[in-house]
């Protein structure tokens, strides 16, 4: 654990059965510290990623649940010790939005006085807004990523400097993720609002109109005992439908 001695406190929260205030020997791995301690995740579902060192802290994958914990380690690929998070994300997550989050918070404690933090990094949650948005350009993904290290490597002070870690760390190890929403306008995880499609199976749909009755927006229509169409135009992406259809017909995409 190279210069990492003694014990650390950390914040374990996030998807996980165990969470709460822990303290933990130095080097001990961040595999032990999932399962072993946190109790793996809720639900069964598969750990995706984990996020160490607060708002700034990089976002990790499954490949790094044996990397000791450690400043020098964690700093190798990609994270930080930081201010002792640890967050951990099951399979349901979308990493685009999750870099999108932690901007919004960290460009709204930027305190404003050098021009690379205070810009930079209301840049990179616009282009993050984009992105989740369905609005972005296959383009955006090198911009944001030049723009991401352009900060790290100006910045003043270690807000800013750790400001692009979330944004660097997701593009590094969950790039695919990028392309998805910003050339398929696809969100794998189906968090982002704007890139979700509701559509319903007729080889399911009983025409019971349950999903219609529920739609808040009138956006679903079908003739009783006949199957029932969603109007994109009309359609807000709210769930209403899916969540009160008892015949799995309602497709989300």
């Amino acid at each position: 654990m190279g210069r990492s001695k003694g014990t650390k406190v950390f914040a374990l929260a996030g998807d996980i059965v165990n969470s709460g205030i822990i303290e933990i020997p130095m080097g001990i791995s961040m595999r032990e510290i999932i399962y072993d301690i946190g109790g793996g995740m809720k639900d069964g579902k598969k750990f995706k990623s984990v996020q160490s060192g607060g708002p700034s802290g990089g976002c990790l994958t499954a490949d790094h649940l044996d990397v000791s914990v450690d400043y020098e380690s964690l700093a190798a690929a990609g994270a930080i010790i930081g201010s002792g998070g640890l967050i951990a994300m099951d399979e349901n997550t979308c990493m685009v939005d999750t870099a999108r989050y932690f901007m919004e918070f960290i460009q709204d404690e930027s305190c404003g006085h050098c021009v690379p933090c205070r810009v930079g990094t209301k840049r990179m949650l616009e282009l993050l807004q984009r992105m989740t948005n369905g609005e972005a350009e296959i383009d955006d993904i090198e911009n944001l990523e030049t723009l991401a290290r352009t900060v790290s490597e100006t910045a003043m002070c270690a807000l800013g400097q750790t400001a692009p870690n979330p944004v660097l760390t997701t593009i590094k190890y969950f790039r695919d993720e990028y392309i998805a929403h910003v050339r398929d306008k696809k969100c794998p995880a189906h968090v982002c609002t704007a890139l979700k499609e509701y559509s319903i199976d007729p080889e399911k749909c009983k025409g019971c109109g349950m999903c219609a009755r529920g739609c808040p927006v009138g956006a679903i229509s079908g003739e009783k005992a006949q199957p029932h169409v969603i109007d994109a135009d009309k359609c807000i992406k709210c769930g209403s439908c899916k969540s009160v259809c008892r015949f799995d017909a309602v497709i989300l995409t």
